[in-house]
């Protein structure tokens, strides 16, 4: 049995390209494995399940031939399409899990998630996750107009990118957008479990110590590896170009 995660692929009808190759990856690797997790931000953005994108027509109708074909496909939230709901889940079908979710990989009780949830130190984000993950703001948001909800897509996008910049500018980036390690520590704790797979912050590593192990599946942008394999082999993560 072959189970398969990948995250962060950020698909939108600007990158044609990245679409067209995590098609060929659904049509190759994919294809014959038992399991695909699909563990957030496979969108850049989401703003309900009536958005408009071509991509987002393309994915629903290979992931439910990929389904079709035997895989059972599961998808967790990231922090850019935290508005997927059922209805584009059934056209896809796939199946929505929570953040975190248990599972049981090659015998090993598992944590899998997005991750954003292990980035304490990024306090502004978590505010910003808190307010829009509350049931209240999901329907006023997802009961606006289309275009008032795609317009507030796009100045969330140049606001991220923007504030980005700034971390980037005081020298805070690259751990303020990290995890924390005590956040980490905790939830391995909290569920008594050794293993923990997730992305979001575009950082493939496999992290080792005191019998624990996390996994961080990579981003699609680049050469790095972008998928995680778990197989009678073990786990490891690999590229697809």
């Amino acid at each position: 049995m072959t189970t398969l995660f990948i995250a962060d692929l950020h698909l939108e009808d600007a990158r044609p390209d990245s679409t067209d190759e995590f098609l060929r990856f659904l049509d190759a690797e994919a294809r014959g494995a038992s399991k695909l997790y699909i563990l957030g931000d496979l969108f850049e953005a989401w703003v309900g399940d009536d958005d408009p994108s071509q991509t987002g027509a393309q994915v629903a109708e290979a992931l439910s031939g990929l389904a079709g074909a035997g895989t059972e496909i599961a998808f967790i939230h990231g922090n850019r399409d935290f508005l997927l709901g059922q209805d584009y889940a059934k056209r896809s079908r796939m199946r929505l899990l929570p953040d975190p979710s248990l599972i049981v990989l090659e015998g090993e009780p598992t944590l899998i998630g997005h991750g954003d949830l292990y980035c304490t130190s990024d306090t502004g984000y978590q505010q910003f996750r808190a307010m829009t993950r509350a049931p209240q703001w999901r329907a006023q948001f997802l009961a606006q107009p289309l275009a008032a909800r795609l317009a507030f897509a796009q100045q969330a996008r140049e606001a991220s990118k923007a504030r980005y910049g700034e971390l980037q500018a005081a020298g805070t980036a690259e751990t303020i957008t990290d995890v924390t390690p005590g956040a980490v520590d905790s939830t391995f704790e909290r569920y008594g479990i050794d293993r923990i797979i997730h992305g979001h912050t575009h950082r493939p590593a496999v992290h080792e110590a005191n019998g624990r192990s996390r996994i961080v599946v990579g981003d699609w942008y680049g050469d790095a590896p972008r998928y995680l394999r778990s197989d009678a082999e073990g786990s490891r993560l690999l590229a697809f170009t």
